[in-house]
C-alpha cells in the first residue's frame, strides 16, 4: 500500500506537465492453485503479487507504466519518466488531500474461500475425478483443478478520489480426455463464482457436474462426423453465448469503436439484429463471475443495453476512448492486474430472453444442427467474419434431437448472424469463462437463451445433412 501523502505527490508530479488526468492503481492479489492429475496431486501453490500502475491522459494521449518496487524514489522515478512525454503548463490544480468516493457494494459478503482448509479443497477435487474416472474405461485422463483469487485495489486519481475495492474469485476446472481406436475427445466445464465456498459445497452439484461431463466425452467420442452445409443451426443456451461475446460483444467495445477498427463503429441507432434480439452488459449482478463493485477506473458498474429489439443502442466506453467518441464512460473499463493499462472490457454479457421456448424452437426446426457448447474460435474484428468449434452438436430432424455429431463449426459473419436470428427462447443461462484481450484476461460471463439461426454455414466431414 502506498501513502495519501506519496500519492498526491505523485499525482502532482505527473501532472506537472500537462497530463489533465492522473491516476494510481495499487494492487494487492493473493493467489492458491490445486492441480490434480488423474486423482494424484499434482501442484498446490500459492502466490502472491503486488505492485503499481501510473497512468497519464491529455486529451487524446495515454502513457502507462508499472512497477512492483514500491518504495517512494521508484515510484516518482516512473511519474517523471512518463511526464516527459507531455511539455506544457499544468492544466489542473494540485492534489492536496483525497477523498472516498461512495461505491454502492454490488457484491455482499460470502464465506470466502481463502478460509477454507486445503485438505477440504483437494477432497473435493478427488471426488470429481472418481466420478469421471470410474465412468468409463476410455477416459485416459483427468486433471481437475480448484484456483482462488483474492484482490485489493486502492484507486487513486487527480479529482482527489480515492476509491478501494476487495474481490474474491473462485473456479473449479474440469478437464477430461477420452480415447478409442485413434480418435481422441475432450471435454472442459469450468464453473466459477465470486460466491464463496458455499457456491461449490451448496450451490451447485459437483457431483452431477462431473458426471455429465464424463457422459458426453463418451458420448462425442463415438458420434458421426457433422455434415456440412447451409441450414439452420439451434444453439443451447448459457455458454452458447461464446458466439454472441466473441463475434459481436468485442465490436461493441470503445477500444475497438473508438478508432473505427469495429464494423459497428458509427452504427448507434441503427439495426443490427433482428426485432427479436436485444443485448445487455451488466456489471451489477451480484457475485457474478463478471461483476464488480466499481470497474478498474473506479466507477460504478452498470447494467449497459447493447441492442434493443434489433437496436444498437450503446457501446462498453472506458474513460479514455470516451473523449474519442464524445461520450462518458458507462463502467466497462476493466484490467488482469496492475501491469495492464485498463481499456474497455465486457463483464456479464448475454441476449435476452425472448418469447419461445426450448422445446418449441426444437419442434420448428425441420432439419438442422443443435449445437449445445464450444470449445473455441477466431474472429477477425475489422470484418467480423468468425468461426466457431462445437463440442457438442446434435442433428435435428422433423422436430426432434436425434443423434450426436463431432467436428461441427459454425462460419459466419458477426452482423449477418444477428440478423438471421429468428427464435429466442425464454431460458436465458450464463456459463464462466476467461477473455483475453489488450488489458489482459479477465473473468467475464457469457450467456443467452436458447436461439435459432435460421441460416448459416456449418462446416464439418460427414457429407450432406440430408443423408441423416
Amino acid at each position: 500500500m502506498i501513502s495519501n501523502k506519496l500519492a498526491a505527490e505523485i499525482i502532482n508530479l505527473g501532472s506537472s506537465t500537462g497530463a489533465d488526468f492522473v491516476e494510481i492503481f495499487f494492487e494487492n492479489t493473493f493467489k492458491k492453485l490445486y492441480v490434480l492429475e488423474n486423482k494424484e496431486l499434482n501442484e498446490m501453490s500459492e502466490t502472491n503479487v503486488y505492485g503499481v500502475g501510473i497512468r497519464l491522459l491529455k486529451k487524446f494521449q495515454s502513457v502507462y507504466g508499472y512497477t512492483n518496487d514500491l518504495s517512494k524514489n521508484s515510484l516518482l522515478k516512473l511519474t517523471k519518466e512518463l511526464s516527459v512525454s507531455f511539455n506544457s503548463e499544468r492544466e489542473i490544480p494540485e492534489i492536496k488531500e483525497f477523498h472516498a468516493k461512495k461505491i454502492n457494494k454490488i457484491n455482499k459478503k460470502v464465506n470466502f474461500v481463502k478460509d477454507v482448509e486445503n485438505e477440504e479443497i483437494v477432497n473435493l477435487l478427488k471426488k470429481c475425478s472418481n466420478t469421471i474416472l470410474n465412468y468409463d474405461p476410455r477416459i485416459v485422463r483427468c486433471t481437475t483443478s480448484f484456483s482462488v483469487k483474492d484482490t485489493t485495489n486502492v484507486i487513486f486519481n487527480s479529482k482527489g478520489e480515492i476509491i478501494k475495492n476487495f474481490k474474491e474469485y473462485s473456479r473449479l476446472g474440469i478437464n477430461s480426455v477420452a480415447s478409442e481406436n485413434g480418435k481422441i475427445e475432450t471435454r472442459f466445464d469450468g464453473p466459477g463464482s465470486q460466491l464463496g465456498w458455499d457456491y461449490f459445497t451448496k450451490n451447485i452439484n459437483l457431483e452431477e457436474i462431473s458426471y455429465e461431463n464424463a457422459k458426453k466425452v463418451i458420448l462425442m467420442l463415438n458420434a458421426k462426423e457433422c455434415p456440412s452445409g447451409r441450414f439452420p443451426v439451434i444453439i443451447g443456451n448459457g455458454w452458447g453465448g461464446v458466439i454472441f461475446h466473441e463475434a459481436c460483444g468485442h465490436q461493441l467495445e470503445a477500444s475497438s469503436v473508438a478508432k473505427n477498427l469495429s464494423v459497428f463503429s458509427n452504427m448507434k441507432g441503427q439495426k443490427i439484429a433482428n426485432d427479436i434480439v436485444s443485448a445487455y452488459d451488466d456489471g451489477t449482478m451480484s457475485n457474478e463471475w463478471g461483476s464488480n463493485n466499481v470497474d478498474d477506473e473506479g466507477n460504478p458498474t452498470q447494467n449497459n443495453c447493447l441492442i434493443k429489439d434489433g437496436i444498437l443502442v450503446g457501446y462498453l466506453i472506458d474513460d479514455f476512448n470516451g473523449r474519442l467518441m464524445n461520450e462518458k464512460g458507462n463502467g466497462a473499463c476493466r484490467r488482469e492486474s496492475y501491469k495492464y493499462e485498463p481499456t474497455s472490457r465486457m463483464s456479464n454479457t448475454y441476449i435476452a430472453k425472448g418469447k419461445s421456448t426450448k422445446d418449441e424452437i426444437i419442434k420448428n426446426t425441420k432439419l438442422g444442427l443443435y449445437a449445445v457448447s464450444f470449445n473455441g474460435g477466431s474472429v477477425d474484428p475489422t470484418t467480423g467474419d468468425f468461426n466457431f468449434g462445437c463440442s457438442e452438436a446434435y442433428i435435428v430432424k422433423d422436430g426432434k434431437i436425434l443423434e450426436p455429431v463431432r467436428g461441427a463449426i459454425l462460419v459466419g459473419n458477426a452482423k449477418d448472424i444477428l440478423k438471421h436470428i429468428d427464435m429466442v427462447g425464454n431460458d436465458v443461462a450464463l456459463g464462466q469463462g476467461m477473455c483475453g484481450a489488450s488489458s489482459g484476461s479477465i473473468p467475464v460471463n457469457v450467456g443467452q437463451p436458447t436461439i435459432r439461426v435460421d441460416d448459416i454455414v456449418v462446416g464439418g466431414r460427414g457429407g450432406s445433412i440430408n443423408e441423416f
